[in-house]
């Protein structure tokens, strides 16, 4: 092994197990795109586990829910790349019954986690005041078609990633498309998750591994086909029609940039979430410039 290759820098990152962000980071696993003088380590790592390790640091550059963000704005800058966006779509509350907005404050939902974005914006819409249980990601559906997780009693769940698009092969029903609700209070994209580069490594680094993050989803939407195909391990059931739909919900023209609405969209996300006395402090998003 030669020395240069000794001598490249570990730039540790961490993304959910899911399609979406597998075909972000697929140039970038696969040593598609040249990295000059970083070595990328990939952990793939559910979001929440993900928003519970960015506390500690841990990772140089990892993906975060916009909610977790909040907490984490002292350690991470975000990134211009890499956004989830959801523009009039997004996670969803589902149940077996049929069941109104106005019933979920007496229900108990199976949620995929408490600094989650799809949490914050189930707080906004329905109040703060409801029962849940925390349950992985990937077994809400189970759970909701049980009616329980672990002896409690679960009459509803809040559904991010790829369940959004399989709940009807449960026979569950739609309550809420938060994407669709918060677009109507706000007129804006529901942003969801993010990647962060964390602070300390400096402004040249920084910028440069932004840059690396944006060819890295250049790349892949490019070359569409051999990326979904890595994607698509990650798709849970999924076939190729249902991954590639969700790729292309999660990695479009908002993921290569924010841009000014995008922008736009975290810093309303942030204010509205502490107005609300959800985020206890007003944070400004700060973005790699």
């Amino acid at each position: 092994m030669s020395s240069a290759v000794v001598s490249k820098h570990l730039i540790k990152v961490g993304h959910s197990p899911d399609p979406d962000d597998a075909f972000m980071f697929y140039a970038l696993a696969k040593d598609k795109i040249e990295t000059g003088p970083y070595r990328f380590e990939h952990e793939l790592v559910d979001i929440e586990t993900l928003n519970r390790r960015a506390f500690a640091g841990e990772l140089e550059l990892t993906a975060f829910s916009l909610h977790a963000y909040a907490y984490l704005s002292d350690k991470y800058v975000v990134c211009t790349c890499g956004a989830s966006m959801g523009d009039k779509y997004g996670p969803i509350v589902v149940s077996k019954r049929p069941m109104t907005v106005a019933e979920l404050p007496a229900m108990s939902i199976a949620v995929p986690g408490t600094l989650t974005t799809a949490f914050l914006a189930l707080q906004m819409c329905i109040g703060k005041n409801f029962r849940y249980v925390v349950v992985p990601f990937d077994e809400i559906l189970n759970v909701v078609v049980a009616g329980h997780y672990r002896g409690e009693p679960v009459d509803a769940g809040l559904v991010i990633h790829e369940g959004q698009l399989t709940y009807g092969d449960d026979q569950l029903k739609l309550v809420v498309d938060l994407g669709v609700w918060w677009y109507e209070e706000t007129g804006l994209p529901l942003p969801l998750g993010a990647n962060g580069l964390r602070k300390d490594l400096g402004r040249d680094a920084i910028l440069d591994i932004n840059r690396l993050l944006k060819e890295s989803i250049q790349y892949g939407l490019d070359h569409r086909t051999e990326a979904l195909e890595y994607a698509s391990a990650w798709g849970r059931g999924l076939d190729h029609r249902k991954a590639d739909q969700f790729v292309g919900m999660y990695v479009n023209d908002w993921t290569l940039d924010f841009g000014p609405r995008g922008r736009q969209a975290v810093t309303e996300l942030l204010a509205r979430g502490h107005a609300l006395g959800i985020i206890p402090k007003l944070i400004v998003p700060e973005f790699v410039e």
